[in-house]
């Protein structure tokens, strides 16, 4: 389902996958290693590793790069020097965009940050477009994994979610960070499999963007992923299928 669901598309997170492969491995490594530092290597009371250990699977990152992040988080020798810092401004079109990072050099990830947003947009100041984005739990389920679309309808909206759409490839379910678990609980029991789950900024609108304007936007957040201290992009543009990264 990456790269075709809607919120992939307005987040961009994956960009062109074969460049960045081996930076997503890294950055999903360095998301584990923070979370086993700061929670513990149990995923059970450790939502941040629960989330972190997800998106490993669904990026497919190798079992032994995994074990080696975790390793490195309970040794806990330079992971206590990264620190979490959003950054947030306008692109192209006037799109709305955040950026996350962990990073262990703030001067050095702002001056990045600003350094791209530059190329066709601006960074402002904490919260110029924060309010525009709400933080939700994101669950994919592809189509042959799901036992009818009522029925996991019925499932999620039971269990809590706020919202159930479909997609091409499958269905995305929508929830509020506290409904998260036990909207997860619920696909679990009924052996539904996830192809991705997580939580996101989810922007309250959208805006539809087409040729240059497009290529303008995808352009910018490209080069916010392949900077080695991001962790997530979000925007709130919502580009034609055509403009879509393939994974």
């Amino acid at each position: 389902m990456s790269g075709h669901s809607k919120w992939n598309n307005i987040k961009f997170k994956k960009g062109k996958a074969d460049a960045l492969r081996g930076k997503i491995t890294t950055k999903i490594g360095r998301e584990i290693t923070i979370a086993v530092r700061m929670g513990g290597s149990d995923p059970t009371g450790n939502m941040r590793l629960k989330l972190a250990l997800s998106k490993a699977k669904a990026n497919n990152i190798p079992k032994d790069n995994i074990k080696r992040a975790i390793a490195k988080g309970e040794g806990a020798n330079d992971a206590a020097n990264y620190e979490e810092i959003s950054y947030e401004g306008y692109g192209p079109a006037g799109v709305a965009i955040m950026v996350s990072c962990l990073t262990d050099n703030r001067n050095r990830t702002a001056a990045d940050i600003r350094h791209v947003f530059s190329k066709g947009g601006n960074m402002g100041e904490t919260g110029c477009v924060g309010w525009m984005f709400k933080r939700k739990g994101l669950f994919g389920v592809a189509k042959e994994s799901a036992p009818s679309e009522d029925d996991l309808m019925m499932i999620a909206l039971d269990a809590g979610a706020d919202d159930m759409q479909t997609t091409e490839e499958g269905y995305d379910i929508v929830t509020t960070p506290e409904a998260y678990d036990a909207v997860e609980k619920a696909l679990a029991d009924n052996n539904i499999e996830v192809a991705m789950s997580e939580l996101s900024l989810v922007p309250d609108t959208t805006i539809a963007l087409e040729g240059e304007d497009a290529e303008k936007v995808q352009r910018m957040i490209d080069e916010f992923n392949e900077l080695d201290d991001v962790q997530d992009v979000y925007s709130n543009a919502d580009l034609p299928e055509e403009e879509e990264t393939e994974e």
